[in-house]
């Protein structure tokens, strides 16, 4: 470790816990304990029921999980397609020339995502792009409000990149396909699979674009909660919360897994 006296690191230890559980073991834990409770009056819930969870094996619960999963995994794939080859084109521009295309990619980052979805609402709802009121202008939200991440990703991963290597390859006859092909790319694959993990991540969880976007037969799984607590449902939506999470997390593991795979090859 950087830190090499035990006392230091068990103070580091003491100052992650204290900064960390208030900050997102507490938020989780009490959503956690909202979906099993049947009422909350005191401190801590009681009459403990899984009642909620049973109630989201209605067809709207599972349609709107699934057009989350559709939704962020569509978006996280073209939103790292366009981002890796955005960064691998950017590397060989000049020096402003690369700064415009950071600006134009982090655009969407830098102004309320609000903004973003009210632009594209107006963009697309005439011809000849008539998008308004599909699960397309949806999708293609996320898609704008996650690339950043994607185009950043492998941008960072391509500075890291020993130049010899393709140097090498180049030098000994390959043309430069070959070189992307069977040097770069296999070399940017952990970033790839981080970007891409991020991507989805970020999608899940997206929700002012959405709400002004997405039309009744499209409903986001957060949408769905933000409706479902808004009614005053809130143990239901707690439970919607800790799918959403959960989902979320085994497409992360499953992400991290591949990178670590990539990174071993």
């Amino acid at each position: 470790m950087l830190v090499g006296s035990r006392a230091a690191r068990w103070a580091l230890w003491a100052l992650f816990a204290v900064l960390a559980l208030p900050l997102f073991v507490l938020p989780s834990a009490v959503v956690l304990a909202a979906s099993f409770a049947g009422r909350w009056s005191g401190v801590l819930p009681s009459a403990f029921t899984t009642a909620h969870y049973a109630d989201l094996g209605s067809g709207e619960s599972v349609d709107a999980l699934v057009t989350s999963l559709v939704t962020a995994a569509v978006a996280g794939l073209v939103a790292l397609l366009a981002g890796g080859w955005a960064a691998l084109a950017g590397r060989r521009l000049g020096r402003r020339a690369r700064r415009l295309l950071d600006g134009l990619f982090m655009l969407p980052v830098a102004v309320p995502s609000v903004v973003v979805g009210l632009s594209l609402l107006v963009a697309f709802s005439r011809p000849p792009l008539l998008l308004n009121g599909t699960g397309t202008i949806v999708i293609l939200a996320h898609t704008v409000l996650v690339s950043a991440f994607g185009y950043q990703s492998v941008s960072a991963a391509l500075v890291r990149l020993d130049p010899a290597l393709e140097q090498s390859a180049a030098g000994l006859g390959a043309r430069p396909a070959r070189v992307l092909w069977r040097i770069t790319l296999p070399l940017l694959l952990p970033a790839f699979s981080a970007a891409l993990g991020l991507c989805f991540a970020l999608s899940m969880g997206e929700l002012s674009a959405t709400m002004m976007l997405y039309p009744p037969d499209w409903l986001p799984l957060p949408v769905r909660i933000f409706a479902t607590t808004d009614r005053g449902a809130l143990f239901t939506g707690a439970a919607l919360a800790v799918v959403l999470m959960a989902s979320t997390l085994v497409v992360l593991l499953g992400t991290a897994r591949l990178r670590t795979r990539a990174a071993y090859r």
